[in-house]
């Protein structure tokens, strides 16, 4: 049987003869043990246990039903045949040619759904048991209307006859399927409504991106213009420049300065590091991310058309579009204006720039520019927690002896 014993001594405890002794104290922890014991001592023990305890154990306190909940074993559901089992097979007509009978047949045999279900979820807009993914095989697979007039003929016709041949698993799957309601239209909304949201979205986040840096971008090489021509400004040729040719960034790491280790890049990060006069040195990094020039030198406003277009074609009409189709015209103009500004070409080939030949050579140099910029603030921080480190030095020294003013009589009370 089980008893109550004190955890430490549960396991040492004699309980034969009348040696047996059972000490506990508040401090005691109790748990259950089984031990084996003979039948005749089981009540005297009992009894000097029950007395030995002085207050009982308080009921648990427990949660069953999360208990329940977490280790309860779930009910097994019940396991459907693909739904190219649930079609009977003899001698059988085929309307549909190999290929397109056997890409059906695949994806007849991965449902493991009644067509009740399939009804259910494109009636009710419902996508719980037949999820998105389903629908879209379900949708690029649907019968065709040269296809389904096959099979509709031969229905027709074999209607009333005997030992007619009945159609082949694929063909019967399709003419189910078209038996649902304005089967197509309502599968092309339920995946148009999943998609439509996202797709906006994703537009309107690299529309953002590239009218961002469009409008950053003036300053930032506003800046290297002018360190060139500061640096320039002794030659009457080079030192008066309007602007510079791109591909000029990517080398500025290179141009050395009077310290043989420090560049021109570091000078440009340095017109940076004031966040205000106050002189606060900023952690926030004030150049576009290297990652979305890298994501605006892949965007193409051709890309942006053709996106548009095909969201207009399907929805016929919509004010969201409208609202987007503008923030696309606003960015290709601001990009153009950008181009123009700093006299960008075209490369060989294209008839007009394009997001990939201005901002791939920006990509390259804010990636060196971001590299040198945390340098310099890990350098400057450094500095800071060494001056900082030697003002608690200095105080903590002071603050280690005081001078005692000096008694007449030569005596410290």
């Amino acid at each position: 049987m089980g008893l109550l014993l004190p955890f430490t001594d549960c396991f040492r405890e004699q309980l034969s003869g009348s040696n047996t002794h059972i000490t506990s104290t508040h401090d005691q922890l109790y748990t259950w043990a089984a031990v084996n014991q003979p039948p005749h001592s089981m009540d005297s023990l009992e009894g000097k246990l029950l007395g030995q305890i002085k207050s009982p154990l308080p009921p648990p306190d427990i949660d069953f039903e999360e208990f329940v909940e977490l280790f309860s074993k779930t009910a097994v559901k019940e396991k459907k045949q693909p739904l190219s089992d649930t079609i009977t097979k003899s001698k059988v007509v085929k309307l549909l040619n190999n290929k397109r009978s056997q890409a059906v047949g695949i994806l007849m045999s991965s449902l493991h759904l009644d067509m009740k279900d399939i009804q259910h979820a494109i009636l009710n807009l419902d996508n719980t048991v037949v999820d998105l993914e389903t629908l879209q095989a379900l949708y690029e697979n649907r019968a065709q209307q040269e296809e389904l007039d096959k099979i509709e003929k031969h229905i027709k016709s074999s209607k009333d006859k005997e030992n007619a041949k009945p159609l082949d698993k694929p063909e019967q799957f399709l003419y189910q399927l078209s038996l649902i309601p304005n089967f197509s239209g309502r599968v092309f909304c339920i995946l148009f409504q999943s998609s439509f949201s996202e797709c906006m979205s994703s537009i309107t986040r690299k529309l953002d991106i590239l009218q961002r840096l469009c409008k950053v971008m003036k300053q930032i090489l506003g800046l290297v213009l002018a360190f060139g021509n500061f640096m320039n400004g002794g030659n009457r040729t080079r030192g008066q420049a309007d602007g510079f040719t791109l591909d000029i960034l990517p080398k500025l790491k290179d141009v050395k300065s009077s310290v043989s280790k420090e560049r021109t890049l570091k000078g440009q990060t340095n017109a940076y590091k004031l966040n205000d006069i106050t002189g606060e040195i900023t952690c926030v990094y004030p150049l576009p991310e290297p990652h979305e020039l890298f994501q605006a030198s892949q965007m193409k406003f051709e890309d942006f058309q053709k996106d548009l277009t095909r969201l207009r074609k399907d929805l016929r009409a919509k004010i969201e579009l409208e609202a987007l189709d503008s923030q696309l015209r606003n960015t290709h103009k601001l990009f153009l204006e950008l181009t123009v500004f700093f006299s960008v070409k075209a490369k060989a080939g294209e008839k007009e720039i394009s997001p990939n030949t201005l901002f791939s050579i920006w990509h390259e140099f804010s990636s060196d520019f971001k590299d040198q910029w945390k340098k310099e603030n890990k350098a400057i921080l450094k500095e800071r927690l060494k001056a900082a480190e030697e003002s608690f030095r200095q105080a903590k020294e002071k603050a280690s002896y005081s001078v005692k003013p000096k008694h007449a009589s030569g005596i410290v009370s």
